[in-house]
């Protein structure tokens, strides 16, 4: 029997792979299906159950397509509804998997129909949990991202719900499990989770703040307080994962049409595709195509179209570095943004060489920044960190304009005044800087390397150091 662990870092998920005895079980897997296939092919196993944690809000998986390609089942736990073929298991049901079993456990909280699913040995002995968004290294799942769905459903409700589902179904099992969550750090799925993406049930008994001691009431407090807004792509993922999707490769298909600089200038014009500018933030402020926007592929890339891109829908047309078209349509449909019609052939440079307009962004190092603010004090500095982010360091003076809210904030910029922009590292202040400048903006300057930079001088006078953040 083998576990082994497929970690996607820009969405902080987990996929899991079960081989026992040439079976397969695939657990909560990516839109992507065909690296799946091709581990159970090298293994000379076959696929033989997708198992769904519950309705995924942050991505969309590939239990569809995996399924149609394979042949395998796929599996939710009670109450759940899909509009495909599926088998809703009963609560308590075991599965064999070579000589391997698997039980069902009904955990709802986080949402109704959640579900984890208990890995045991040939001898019968509970060897892993896969936990989905039931419970995380150091926290449990959000409980207020299914009353998107179900408006009866109250975030106090579910905490309830929760609640119970820990305290009778998973904290009674043996303490030496280990635990498989379905996230890790950085994921909107919860508030608390830790940079280790496995531990043991004991472990998180100790440690974990949702597992200690307390009375419902005083838990239901403990999870809801301190959530911010969900991403709004959250329930447009689910209804695609509850009602089906087009296959991964009719979206690679059509997202990775070469255009031509005239051809992608004519698809920009006749269909207003946005044009989504994939490269890093340094490269795109020298030269873009104008009302384009930056998102990095070298980032959290596919989080941030979901929360910036409020038209699932949308039709975009792609400027990529070359070589990366695909990766790019690949991550944009994990989040259900299966719209992008094409990519620019050749990219900036054949743009450039077909004599179009260029724009570009003016960026400038921390060195640069000290010297116009002891030639200007009393620059106007906006900074696009979260606000928890900016509490724990920032320049005096300084506007808070976080980017996961930029459509609230676009009012509290002044077109006509110069302001100079960061975030911790550089990749949303050009995200930022970008979107502003699509709308119209063309006073803002970036802050290269951002509030890491800034701290790492010593040239500055600043309210507090926040340690460096990854963005």
């Amino acid at each position: 029997m083998r576990v082994e662990q497929i970690y996607t870092g820009c969405l902080a998920q987990g996929a899991y792979y079960i081989e026992s005895k040439g079976e397969v079980a695939i657990i909560d897997p990516l839109r992507e299906v065909k690296p799946y296939i091709r581990k159970a092919e090298a293994d000379n196993a076959k696929i033989k159950y997708v198992f769904e944690t519950h309705f995924h809000a942050d991505f969309v998986s590939g239990h569809i397509d995996l399924a149609a390609q394979t042949g395998a089942t796929i599996v939710y736990g009670p109450t759940a509804q899909p509009e495909f073929d599926a088998y809703i298991a009963k609560d308590g049901e075991i599965f064999t998997l070579g000589n391997a079993t698997i039980k069902v456990i009904h955990t709802p909280g986080h949402t109704m129909e959640s579900a984890c699913y208990l890995l045991m040995d040939e001898k019968g002995k509970a060897k892993a949990l896969f936990s989905g968004d039931t419970l995380f290294i150091g926290d449990v799942g959000r409980p207020d991202l299914a009353q998107k769905i179900n408006k009866e459903l109250t975030q106090e409700k579910l905490a309830g719900y929760l609640y119970n589902s820990l305290h009778e179904k998973i904290l009674p099992l043996p303490d030496d499990i280990v635990i498989y969550p379905a996230h890790g750090a950085g994921s909107a799925c919860g508030k608390n989770m830790s940079t280790e993406t496995t531990d043991t049930l004991g472990n998180q008994k100790k440690y974990n703040y949702a597992l200690q001691p307390m009375d419902k009431e005083a838990f239901i407090t403990a999870v809801t307080e301190g959530l911010t807004p969900p991403p709004a792509y959250f329930p447009k993922n689910v209804m695609m994962n509850v009602q089906g999707y087009e296959s991964i490769d009719s979206v690679l298909k059509q997202g990775t049409q070469a255009l031509s600089p005239e051809a992608f200038e004519a698809a920009a014009n006749e269909t207003g595709a946005l044009m989504l500018d994939t490269r890093s933030p340094q490269d795109f402020a020298k030269c873009f195509i104008p009302n384009s926007v930056n998102i990095g592929i070298d980032g959290n890339f596919a989080p941030w179209v979901g929360a910036l891109i409020t038209d699932i829908k949308q039709n975009i047309l792609l400027v990529t570095d070359e070589g990366r078209e695909e990766e790019v349509v690949t991550r944009l449909a994990r989040v259900g943004y299966d719209n992008a019609i094409g990519y620019l052939e050749g990219g900036i440079a054949a743009w450039q060489k077909a004599g179009k307009e260029t724009d570009s962004i003016e960026s400038i190092s921390v060195d640069e920044l000290a010297g116009r603010m002891k030639a200007q004090p009393g620059l106007n500095i906006i900074d696009v960190r979260r606000e928890e982010e900016y509490n724990a360091g920032h320049f005096p003076g300084s506007k808070n304009l976080a980017l996961d809210y930029i459509n609230d904030h676009i009012s509290e910029v002044d077109k006509n005044k110069t302001a100079y922009v960061h975030c911790a590292g550089g990749y949303r202040s050009m995200i930022f800087n970008s979107i502003l400048r699509s709308r119209g903006y063309h006073n803002l300057v970036d802050i290269q390397g951002g509030f890491n930079a800034i701290a790492a001088s010593g040239n500055f006078n600043l309210s507090g150091k926040a340690a460096p953040v990854s963005e």
